[in-house]
């Protein structure tokens, strides 16, 4: 009888809701090396946000620059208006040119890191 209650062994088993609690509270604990899904995300946030960064830049100037035009054209007429006009119409190009600058400045980003990705997600993927 008592060979028999050595043999016995006390296990313990979690609930689904309890695992991933424990994986969670394990995934806090990982070193950031062993996360490679964390590491392809951020990469890949990476590139959209130097691209909308950009294109933001560019947009915002172009919006600055048209209003410096409107300014020549309304507030100070007399010999600023053909200026103004022109310095208007420099402000809506580099306004117009912010989605282009945003869709070239991502492409050469994804061409940058996608030796990256790919190694990152030759183990992932089944």
């Amino acid at each position: 009888m008592e060979n028999k209650q050595e043999n016995q062994a006390f296990c313990l088993v979690y609930a689904a809701e309890e695992q991933e609690e424990l994986k969670a509270i394990r995934q806090k604990y990982l070193p950031p090396e062993q996360d490679k899904m964390q590491q392809i995300r951020k990469l890949d946030a990476g590139v959209t946000g130097r691209a909308r960064m950009a294109a933001i830049t560019l947009g915002v100037l172009g919006v600055l620059v048209m209003g410096l035009g409107m300014s020549c054209c309304m507030v100070w007429q007399g010999n600023w208006f053909i200026p103004g006009i022109v310095i208007g119409l420099v402000g809506m190009a580099m306004a117009g040119l912010a989605y282009p600058v945003y869709l070239r400045v991502e492409k050469k980003e994804r061409q940058r890191i996608a030796p990256e990705i790919l190694r990152l997600t030759e183990g992932l993927i089944k």
